[in-house]
């Protein structure tokens, strides 16, 4: 498994733009789908967005589609999301995982390891 940690969260106005980076350790990094989920207090935790292991795919929910981007840089073990035009329904704490196969990037349980959240508050 890798050990994945989330920085980047914060407060921003509705408009606004934040970037999330996740840091991965442990077996290689380049090896993983890695994935973004967000839960909002009293929700169920929710996709995001996905990229490959090479970064030549990615998946977006429709929610986000054309305001977040995911990405990668396998040399640095960090994946990305770029968060744009952010809204007030955008508030959750988001997490970073990991999924060796990459099978059914939109499946939470499909993932094998998880980062421990960063909160991202949108004010409006």
């Amino acid at each position: 498994q890798v050990q994945l940690v989330e920085s980047g969260g914060g407060l921003v106005q509705a408009g606004g733009s934040l970037r999330l980076s996740c840091a991965a350790s442990g077996r290689t990094f380049s090896s993983y789908a890695m994935g973004w989920f967000r839960q909002a207090p009293g929700k169920e935790r929710e996709f995001v967005a996905a990229i490959s292991w090479s970064g030549g795919s990615t998946y977006y929910a429709d929610s986000v589609k054309g305001r977040f981007t995911i990405s990668r840089d396998n040399a640095k073990n960090t994946v990305y999301l770029q968060m744009n035009s952010l809204k007030p329904e955008d508030t959750a704490v988001y997490y970073c995982a990991a999924d060796l196969f990459g099978y059914s990037p939109y499946i939470d349980d499909e993932y094998d390891s998880w980062g421990q959240g960063t909160q991202v508050t949108v004010s409006s």
